[in-house]
Formats: C-alpha cells, structure tokens, sequence
C-alpha cells in the first residue's frame, strides 16, 4: 500500500515507519518544515513538508495515497491551557480529513489519546469524558478530535478509525518524551514516587495494531492500545532492575505532590516558564489511570509484549545515542 504517516518523526511514527517498511509498504511522511529531527535519515521513504494548519501544504503529500495515518499532534502541558495546543490538535485534524475527503483517501487512521475514555474508578458526573477533571488543553483537545473524526466516519463517509494509546515505552525517544522517567532514573535523580499509576505499552506494540488496522478494524470505531496496568513505584521498580539504579523509596502524599503543583502553576503563570510541577500533572500523578485493551488485542491482533523489554530497548536507545553517559 501507498502510506504516508503524519507526525512520523515522533517515537511512535518512527516506530511505525519501520515496521511498514518491513512489510514492504511504500512510506511516505509528512514532516514539519521547522523539524530538526534525525531519527528518520537514511530509510528508504518519501518526504514531504508541510504543516497540518496549512490546509493546502497537505495536497501533494495526500495525492495518490491509500491510506493516512495521522499521528501529529502536540503534546505540550504547559501552559495548561493553550490555544496553540488546541489549534494544531483540532484545527489540524480538521485539515487532515478535509484533505483525506479530497483526495478521496481509501483508510484514515487517527492516533488519539487513552486519556479521552479511560477512566480511573468510578465515571464523574461532572464532566463530559474523564481526563476533563485535570484542566488540560492537551487532554481536552484529543478528545474533541476524537469525537470529531468519529462523527465524520459516521455522518460524511471519512473511512476511518482511532487508535488510542496509552503511556507508550520504547526506543526512538528522540525528544525525549514518555522515557523521561527512565532517564531521571538512570541518571539517579528519582527519588520519590506518588500513590498513582497508568497503563504502559511497548510503542511497537501500537505501531503493530496500526499496521493491522489498516486492513483490520471497524469504520468509526475506537481501539485502546495498551497492556499493563501499574502503580508508579511497580514501574520504577522495573527501571531500576534494568538500568542497575536504586527505585524510589520515598511515598509522597497526594496533598503534598498536589500543594507541590499548585505552587507550581501559580509561580510559572508568574514568571511565565514552565515548573517542573504543575497542578494538573500533580492531579494526574495520584490517580491510577487504568484501562482494558480487550478490544484492540481481539480485533486488530494487537501484541502484548512484556514492559521489561520495552525499559531495556527504550533504555539501551538511549545508551546508544549517547543521551546518556
């Protein structure tokens, strides 16, 4: 198939870009004229610039393709609320559909967020989806994406589906992003951890169910791709053993890490740079944000491959380009 892959210069899209040319998919990419990434030099792909709020800089890459898997997003949490987040995550999803609509597209594949269903304990009256609660404009604005693509599938004839993942381990980490945790603890820096935990996934194992949904999967449906479901101090637990460093022995207490985050936010909204806490983050950090993946493994084939093996190749990445010493 004739593939290009928005966002490919990120840990998942690089992931994924590899594996399409292991089946021997023609690969092209979208990529951000101001992208200074390296990740993808030297594969025998297609490179396109453009940028998705530029509706027509998409026309020549979208010409002749079969499928579309659009992966680019911002995931920045600070500031909390930012209209450029919400503008490149919605206004840029809309672009990209008009343009799978033009091009008359046969299969789009929209990379959301597992935050926009997944929900820690019981569902809150209060608010319209459960990441709500934590006031982020990165949260929110994959959701209304979501929702977004979903109603065109539904109403205007968009052949696509969503793939949802969750907090996503492997190598490729190039900015760095979810592997942060695993530096800071390499680096022997960590030495706390809340009473919270999240979903992990080996990253390939998301780029697998995207290969596979490509021929796989239901029009206007949703897939959560993950696999285990941990607390913070069972996942620092793991990283220790594998980078050969002490895990974190200090709990902190949910009032504390929240008071931590809310002073946070307020001296950042101040100076106008970003703490290393904010309160949202803080919010985030205490719940346990779990999920079943029941879905995505039945219907798109999706493996489950042990987190170990995703911390040590995320890890020895990390080892081998020097990020660290």
């Amino acid at each position: 198939m004739r593939i290009l892959i928005t966002g490919a210069d990120g840990m998942l899209g690089n992931n994924l870009v590899r594996l399409l040319l292991e089946a021997v998919h023609e690969v092209s990419v979208l990529i951000h004229p101001a992208s200074k990434s390296w990740t993808l030099d030297g594969l025998k792909i297609t490179k396109y610039a453009g940028n998705i709020l530029i509706s027509e800089s998409l026309d020549e890459a979208f010409q002749n393709q079969e499928a579309v898997v659009h992966a680019a997003a911002s995931t920045a949490v600070w500031p909390s609320r930012s209209e450029m987040v919400r503008k490149i995550n919605m206004e840029g999803t809309r672009n990209v559909v008009e343009a799978v609509l033009r091009h008359k597209v046969g299969r789009m594949i929209y990379i959301g967020s597992g935050s926009s269903v997944n929900a820690p304990g019981a569902p809150d009256s209060r608010y319209k989806f459960p990441g709500a609660k934590y006031g982020l404009d990165y949260i929110d604005s994959k959701y209304e994406a979501l929702n977004f693509v979903l109603d065109a599938a539904r109403n205007r004839g968009l052949p696509a589906l969503a793939v949802l993942p969750t907090f996503m381990i492997g190598p490729y980490d190039s900015l760095p992003g979810s592997g942060k945790m695993i530096l800071a603890l390499a680096k022997g820096k960590l030495k706390f951890y809340t009473r919270g935990g999240r979903n992990f996934i080996h990253v390939r194992d998301v780029a697998t169910a995207i290969v596979n949904s490509l021929k796989m999967g239901e029009i206007g449906s949703y897939y959560i791709a993950g696999n285990e479901n941990l607390t913070y101090q069972e996942f620092f637990a793991k990283v220790a053993g594998i980078v050969s460093k002490p895990a974190p022995k200090i709990l902190i207490a949910d009032w504390l890490v929240k008071t931590v985050g809310l002073l946070g936010s307020l001296s950042g909204a101040v100076l106008k740079k970003e703490p290393l806490l904010t309160y949202p983050m803080a919010r985030i950090s205490c719940d346990k944000q779990y999920i079943s993946d029941e879905k995505c493994v039945a219907e798109l084939y999706m493996p489950q491959t042990n987190i170990d093996i995703a911390i040590r190749e995320c890890y020895d990445w990390f080892v081998e380009n020097k990020y660290i010493k």
